[in-house]
Formats: structure tokens, C-alpha cells, sequence
């Protein structure tokens, strides 16, 4: 018997269908987000070829900065 998720093709995750910067600014300011979600989000971003610079340079900056700030 199929899982209800896998009858609608549009149950993605919720945090999916969020504008992209938005989920920017989430993972920025969640100090707990995981490096493979910051990078899956820059791989998204530089994919985007109307994002906002600003977003590069947050998203770098988050993922280059120390664990312990």
C-alpha cells in the first residue's frame, strides 16, 4: 500500500517551497544548521542567476565562520 507522501507528488518538505532566501536567512541565523545544508543552499544560489550578491557573501560568510561564535 503507497505512503500518502508518495500519492501526492507535492508533499515536499515545507522548508522546500520557501523562497530561497528565506531559507538563506533561516540557515544563517540557525547556528545548528549542518555544512552539507549551507553548501546544498550555495549550490542553490549560484544556480540562481537573479540572486541578490548579498546572499553570496552571507551564505560564505556563515559557512567560513568558526563553530564556536
Amino acid at each position: 500500500m503507497p505512503q500518502p507522501a508518495q500519492t501526492n507528488p507535492t508533499s515536499q518538505m515545507p522548508c522546500e517551497q520557501a523562497p530561497l532566501h528565506s531559507l538563506i536567512d533561516a540557515a544563517v541565523q540557525d547556528r545548528t544548521t549542518p555544512i552539507s545544508r549551507l553548501l546544498r543552499l550555495m549550490s542553490a544560489l549560484d544556480a540562481d542567476t537573479t540572486a541578490n550578491e548579498n546572499l553570496r557573501h552571507v551564505l560564505r560568510a556563515r559557512i567560513g565562520a568558526p563553530l564556536s561564535v
